[in-house]
């Protein structure tokens, strides 16, 4: 069973994973300098791209008034910043997938929320949420929106929805830095922030969590970009026609940008298409090691992943396309084979009259 339970922290209430007495355990050791990357996954079997999953009251644990709102905006918040071809989520009656509010659950004494995936991809066994005013070891649980003012050491329960049904959809708590400077850089986590800490009401998916969404589910679009908690090798094409010219003449240089056909680390993203990217069509003299960017060149409307420059060399060159590694998004940058364009002099009528299209020779 996929039932989430979450370490034994007795300074706070948790949110997390694992029924195993191997994962309790796990959590017992001595916590290593983490490095930054996307969440791990919690289970093994992912829902539909873009599928809806319904979701109910549970039979007689129906949640109160005052917390409905934040359970369904929570829900809402998955469609809105899960920047993949994920799972959403909606309130639906007659729903398989029950929502609870109960002292009843099947979540460890510790935790304030907790899922069971159980049945992905057709249904959810369970959510459950410990009710407010719930005594423990640490204290009383508090939920924000249980207060017609919010105080500190609260819990927000869009916070929570939102962290659980990212579990719901397969992960699992992200790996922070040892100095937990990047908590916001995920909602999911093994243990929530109250009110006022980092990403207390956090509404969105962070960066890493998106990053295991689309590792996953995929990217919308083509054009959609990749979460910068990533680092995906890229594979650059060039293509030439013609190869051999006369002075004056026009080439048609292509390029395809795709993330490399690596399904064991790009999973379902490999080799998708990049669209609209930075691409660069350069030469270089022959015996010259130095290369110069001639143009940016265009991505095509019709094809994903596709780059066009018309250009009239004035002379042999080699030539190569670049894309640069982007600032804003986790792909690695990579360049295309080399090929030579060879250009002859002609002279007289029948010579191909000049066409240079772009910035400069």
């Amino acid at each position: 069973m996929n039932t989430l339970l979450h370490p034994a922290d007795r300074r706070r209430p948790a949110l997390g994973l694992g029924l195993t007495v191997l994962v309790a355990l796990a959590a017992l050791a001595p916590v290593p300098a983490f490095a930054h990357g996307p969440d791990p996954l919690f289970g093994t079997r992912t829902w539909y791209q873009n599928q809806v999953v319904g979701y109910t009251w549970a039979s007689g644990y129906v949640p109160p008034s005052w917390m409905i709102p934040a359970i369904d905006a929570g829900a809402t918040d998955v469609g809105e910043s899960r920047a993949s071809r994920a799972a959403t989520f909606a309130r639906q009656s007659g729903a398989p997938s029950p929502v609870a509010y109960s002292a009843t659950m099947p979540c460890p004494s510790y935790a304030i929320a907790c899922v069971d995936r159980t049945g992905v991809p057709v249904s959810f066994a369970g959510l459950w949420f410990r009710p407010h005013g719930w005594t423990f070891d640490w204290g009383t649980l508090r939920w924000c929106q249980a207060q017609s003012t919010f105080t500190d050491g609260c819990y927000d329960v869009e916070n929570v929805m939102l962290d659980e049904l990212g579990h719901i959809e397969i992960l699992g708590h992200h790996v922070n830095y040892s100095d937990g400077s990047d908590f916001t850089d995920a909602v999911v986590q093994a243990s929530a922030h109250s009110r006022p800490k980092a990403g207390w009401n956090q509404h969105v998916f962070g960066d890493c969590d998106v990053a295991r969404l689309e590792l996953e589910y995929e990217r919308q679009t083509a054009s959609d970009p990749v979460s910068d908690c990533l680092n995906l090798a890229t594979a650059l094409s060039l293509s030439i026609s013609p190869t051999s010219v006369y002075v004056g003449a026009t080439v048609a240089f292509s390029s395809t940008l795709k993330i490399t056909l690596d399904t064991t680390t790009n999973r379902a993203m490999a080799g998708d298409p990049l669209s609209r990217r930075s691409v660069l069509l350069q030469r270089r003299p022959l015996g010259s090691t130095t290369w110069t960017t001639v143009t940016t060149m265009y991505p095509s409307a019709a094809t994903d992943g596709l780059y066009t420059v018309l250009w009239s060399p004035t002379a042999t060159y080699d030539w190569r396309a670049l894309f640069p590694t982007p600032a804003n998004e986790g792909l690695v940058g990579s360049t295309s084979a080399i090929t030579r364009v060879t250009v002859s002099g002609c002279s007289g009528s029948g010579c191909p009259s000049s066409l240079i299209l772009g910035a400069g020779q």
